[in-house]
């Protein structure tokens, strides 16, 4: 059997998905987690994964977890400690990738990251290029927004309404993390295809109104003003999706990698039970 692939975040939203999608193609997973005995981490124990603790904090555990990997699929977050966290992640995951000699290491980070004044957008962008300034082998992989996002509305969805930061007719590029985790499959048997490479990735750009058309409720408007009173990052990022978006050749992807089934809002949705 082919060497492991290590997912970073792997009981979180995003690595779990991964994971899960790796797993399902038959490759094996090694998956770091801080607490082995977690529910999350004895799911994936038991989907198949191999389990190594390790810590973002942690540059000796991310070392040693690179030990005997084919690759390493790399999150790294702000929503738990903010922008300057997210930056040391990254700075502690390419440093531990230097000294374990990784030989392939495929960065999660966000579609735009290089133009939106977006203060986790920011973040990824700087940890990017700490990476194309090494000679790990590289590949990095940009998502945009995630279906799943709607998820985080769910009580008000219940209530019959899908709060959301754009206008009623902003088409919003998204995508399924499952079609995400796809592609990641795709990608891992393309290997010199994708060195030096950035993906940016899209299936589908509904707009509000037809993402609640989709759920089967009505639309509902959040003014800026309201959000930046919770999160000045969020507000700028709703603030730029709103101005330009992320400006991804959708149709291109999909020629470009015909073995996602590239899910659209509406067909996903219809699988939620909301």
């Amino acid at each position: 059997m082919a060497d492991p692939v290590l997912v970073l975040g792997a009981t979180g939203t995003q690595g779990g998905a991964i994971a899960r999608e790796l797993l399902a193609a038959q490759r094996a997973v090694r998956a770091l987690v801080r607490d082995p005995l977690s529910a999350r981490a004895q799911a994936l124990s038991a989907a198949g994964a191999s389990l190594v603790e390790g810590d973002l904090h942690d540059t000796a555990s991310l070392a040693r977890a690179f030990a005997g990997v084919e690759a390493a699929y790399a999150i790294t977050t702000p929503f738990e400690h903010g922008p300057d966290e997210e930056l040391q992640q990254g700075e502690n995951i390419v440093a531990a990738a230097r000294e374990a000699g990784l030989p392939w290491l495929i960065l999660a980070s966000v579609a735009a990251a290089d133009r939106a004044a977006v203060p986790h957008f920011r973040s990824k962008a700087r940890i990017e290029q700490q990476l194309m300034d090494t000679k790990i082998p590289w590949t990095v992989v940009a998502p945009s927004y995630f279906y799943e996002n709607a998820l985080g509305a769910r009580t008000a969805i219940r209530e019959g309404r899908l709060p959301i930061a754009l206008p009623a007719d902003k088409p919003l590029q998204q995508v399924a993390l499952a079609d995400l985790g796809t592609l990641v499959v795709a990608i891992l048997g393309r290997r010199e295809e994708h060195l030096g490479v950035r993906v940016e990735v899209a299936a589908d750009d509904p707009t509000p109104a037809a993402m609640a058309r989709a759920i089967g409720v009505r639309y509902e408007r959040i003014r800026l003003t309201e959000l930046r009173h919770r999160s000045e990052d969020l507000a700028a990022m709703y603030e730029f999706l709103a101005r330009e978006g992320y400006g991804i050749d959708v149709a291109a992807l999909r020629d470009r990698y015909p073995e996602v089934s590239w899910t659209s809002f509406a067909d996903w949705a219809s699988t939620i039970d909301w």
